[in-house]
């Protein structure tokens, strides 16, 4: 299927993030949110990043101006049936996203391919709410996505081979990299990634070292950019302690047990960057360990 236009679902980190690097690969872009001022928000960080890589010399004056008005935005989720292709990319909650496709099914187009930015829920089971099971699959971005090379893109039980190939054919004009997962819980990424950041939080929980010794050990010792405690952080322990959960009660196993004290920090409202305290405190000029 030939793809000119893109619905996202949601104005946050990821949903800015998709419409800005599908806009600058040329493809029209509707932007979706429940908040005008959300909406405004990431119009300006869309504006914001493009400008920062006209500086490093990435993207040329004009393709960022041109990239700029392709993209328009909505509060009305179903004018998004008028696109293509809807990327749906809300929180990461099972019943929000069944929402979001309930609310579209009458206004989409008969050839109009739905799909999820989820990191962690079966996509088999959001294509089965749907009327288009066939024509449904993960859409799964890393953050952040103008600087991530990754996608994974994640076949329900019943996509169908075109559905597959038109999205493939999206990650190359994208310019990025396509890793196809099946559909089990987490994928490839998060089912690796979420439970090292989770026995990082047991090596806290237990005393074993502070969070300093812990991100310093795996930066330096493991050769990781980011400590798993500092990326956590970056993630959102909410959305952590969401894919443990998932991982947990999908797979059955023990060693996915979330470890209690990231859900002490989700219980107390430290969820991170994003309110400035997390396994770090962001309220200075400085990161400042909390443990």
């Amino acid at each position: 299927m030939d793809i000119t236009s893109i619905g996202v679902v949601g104005a946050g980190q990821m949903g800015n993030g998709i419409a800005h690097v599908m806009a600058l690969a040329g493809y029209e872009v509707l932007l979706n949110d429940i908040n005008q001022d959300a909406l405004d928000a990431a119009v300006a960080r869309i504006d914001k990043n493009l400008e920062r890589q006209v500086s490093r010399e990435k993207v040329s004056a004009e393709d960022k101006a041109a990239a700029m008005s392709r993209i328009s935005t909505t509060l009305e989720l179903p004018a998004l049936g008028r696109t293509d292709l809807v990327i749906e990319a809300a929180t990461e909650r099972e019943e929000i996203k069944h929402q979001i496709f309930d609310t579209l099914k009458p206004h989409l187009g008969p050839d109009t391919i739905l799909t999820s930015n989820t990191s962690s829920i079966s996509i088999t089971r959001l294509a089965s709410r749907t009327d288009r099971p066939e024509r449904f699959m993960g859409f799964h971005f890393m953050n952040p996505v103008p600087v991530m090379q990754l996608v994974e893109l994640i076949r329900g039980i019943a996509t169908d081979e075109p559905t597959y190939q038109t999205c493939l054919g999206i990650v190359n004009k994208l310019e990025k990299t396509a890793a196809s997962a099946e559909d089990f819980p987490a994928f490839i990424v998060n089912r690796i990634l979420i439970p090292m950041i989770n026995e990082a939080c047991y090596t806290l929980y237990e005393g074993v070292g502070n969070v300093a010794s812990i991100d310093n050990a795996m930066k330096l010792g493991a050769n990781h950019p980011m400590g798993p405690l500092e990326l956590a952080d970056f993630i959102g322990l909410d959305t952590c302690l969401a894919i443990m959960n998932v991982l947990h009660d999908g797979l059955a196993d023990t060693k996915y047990r979330p470890c209690p004290l990231l859900t002490k920090y989700v219980e107390a409202g430290w969820l991170g960057r994003k309110v400035k305290r997390g396994f770090y405190d962001y309220r200075g000029d400085v990161p400042v360990p909390t443990r």
